[in-house]
């Protein structure tokens, strides 16, 4: 397959004050985008031409790096976008979900704390995860644009911790851009989507 860039879902602004109009002209016009043509150029000529992206992000991880890194982060990109909504957010969750995050992650305060907490510890690049794995929820963490495909797991919610995601709006303050990525910008009803798919 060939990658190609997909619109946001929304407007530019339309996710302030928590992330801002420059901040997705950066992260989605000029680094999605560079995961785009790097990738393309990638693939070129190698066995992973006319693939899936998820067939081409398992299979080159570990084996092809160029590849891997940028299917890996493209893959993660298009649903980043989708992940988050104006006015996201919130305490109220489709109710299979709320249940499901009560019964394995101890509630959904818990699953916030511990979702932060996992995109702060992770050192460098990288991203913080909620996934389906063997029929459970589980919070995890991977550098660079590794993510949980390529672990045996299912993502269903990640948050990009790279410093460009970030850097502009919040400088080092990371805590902050999580606290607000949880609190006020996730797209519950997607996640919800992506975890009926999964099990």
């Amino acid at each position: 397959m060939t990658f190609t860039l997909p619109p946001l879902p929304y407007a530019y602004e339309a996710l302030g004050p928590y992330m801002s109009k420059e901040t997705l002209e950066y992260h989605h016009d000029k680094h999605h985008q560079a995961y785009v043509t790097n990738g393309n150029n990638a693939i070129k000529g190698t066995e992973f031409e006319g693939k899936s992206l998820e067939e081409i992000v398992k299979g080159s991880f570990g084996k092809n790096p160029a590849v891997f890194n940028n299917a890996g982060q493209h893959f993660n990109h298009i649903h980043f976008w989708s992940w988050m909504k104006p006015n996201g957010g919130g305490s109220k969750l489709p109710g299979r979900l709320e249940k499901k995050i009560d019964e394995d992650l101890g509630g959904f305060e818990k699953f916030k704390a511990d979702f932060a907490a996992a995109g702060v510890g992770q050192f460098g690049s990288g991203w913080c995860w909620l996934s389906v794995k063997n029929g459970k929820l589980e919070i995890s963490k991977t550098p660079n644009g590794e993510n949980p495909l390529v672990h045996g797991a299912t993502p269903i919610l990640g948050c990009d911790v790279w410093e460009h995601s970030y850097y502009i709006d919040y400088r080092n303050r990371r805590p902050d851009y999580l606290k607000a990525f949880v609190d006020s910008l996730i797209n519950w009803d997607y996640v919800d989507e992506l975890y009926g798919k999964a099990i």
